[in-house]
């Protein structure tokens, strides 16, 4: 078996996000692998910004959603002791953004949160689902209970 070298970490702020979390970081300590981190920001307006639709982290804005986002994913990613380089905060959409990022940065394993939902939120789509049908790498999605 190839073992992982480079696991992409969706995180998208549920009240599950750190389950899901301490699988990618208990695959990436198992495998020695890069572990690197995205959230996309689909809930929030976008400013207009000379920046396009990366938002760096280390540049301060006037747009306070915008700044909650950024020390909120911050936060995060400290705690998971993730690179400043491995960071991305993105405006898109999370089913397609995750698996653009994931083929641009070579990454050979995404791991995403599920719910598991089935037919017609199924059939309306979940970002779980979508990563899992259109990644050229591995796919984990982590099963969330619902409370």
């Amino acid at each position: 078996m190839q073992l992982y070298q480079h696991i992409l970490l969706a995180v998208d702020y549920s009240a599950q996000g750190d389950y899901v979390a301490s699988k990618a970081l208990g695959l990436a300590k198992q495998f020695q692998a890069t572990l690197s981190l995205v959230h996309i920001l689909d809930n929030i307006p976008m400013p207009d910004t000379n920046y396009g639709t990366v938002i760096p982290l280390n540049q301060n804005t006037d747009h306070d959603l915008l700044e909650q986002e950024k020390a909120r994913f911050t936060s995060i990613a400290d705690r998971l002791q993730v690179a400043k380089a491995n960071r991305w905060l993105i405006w898109g959409v999370p089913k397609n953004d995750i698996v653009d990022l994931a083929n641009r940065q070579n990454v050979d394993l995404i791991v995403v949160g599920s719910h598991g939902r089935h037919g017609l939120s199924l059939l309306l789509g979940s970002t779980a689902n979508s990563v899992l049908h259109h990644a050229k790498c591995d796919v984990m999605a982590v099963r969330l209970q619902e409370n």
